[in-house]
């Protein structure tokens, strides 16, 4: 009788941490080309450690893409609205640059011969809704542009990966 009352006070209190537990920061982002249709989606997960990004699109020339998280979560038909990196701390552009990177960047996104490309990206240089780093859903929220071309990581201002030809706005799901 005692041991099934140690059990059951353990199941309730294990109950109870779960139900009171946070629930991680998530976001998405419908990803549009410069049509405005849908040809993607990004998913963002807060994790103890940094931010999971998964991106799902299609319709994208072969190859690598540059892809980067911009300061402002509006697309408009040039995606010029976006605005540039998310780079509170002025840091140079660039996975290599030796005064990099900016809270916006990430790897290349590759596409496959159809268009088509599937990715995980990890980056504890942003959180999704506040902490140590920049929020993606601050006051004016946060973008996630894909270039036409690859990032080399190095050049100024967006490592040469040329025009922005999609688009998607961060939103808390």
């Amino acid at each position: 009788m005692k041991s099934h009352r140690v059990t059951a006070a353990f199941l309730v209190c294990a109950a109870a941490a779960h139900a009171t537990a946070a629930e991680p920061a998530k976001a998405a982002a419908e990803i549009i080309n410069p049509a405005g249709e849908v040809i993607g989606k990004a998913a963002f997960e807060q994790t103890p450690s940094g931010v999971l990004i998964r991106v799902v699109v299609s319709g994208l020339t072969p190859g690598a893409h540059g892809i980067h998280l911009h300061t402002a979560g509006a697309c408009s038909p040039d995606f010029g609205a976006a605005k540039g990196h998310i780079n509170p701390y002025g840091k140079a552009h660039g996975l290599r640059h030796p005064d990099g990177p900016d809270n916006g960047d990430l790897p290349n996104l590759i596409a496959s011969a159809d268009g088509h490309a599937d990715a995980e990206f990890f980056t504890t240089l942003v959180t999704v809704a506040g902490g140590s780093q920049p929020a993606l859903l601050d006051d004016d929220g946060s973008a996630v542009i894909i270039h036409e071309h690859a990032d080399d990581h190095i050049t100024q201002p967006i490592g040469g990966a040329g025009g922005r030809v999609a688009c998607g706005v961060v939103e808390a799901v």
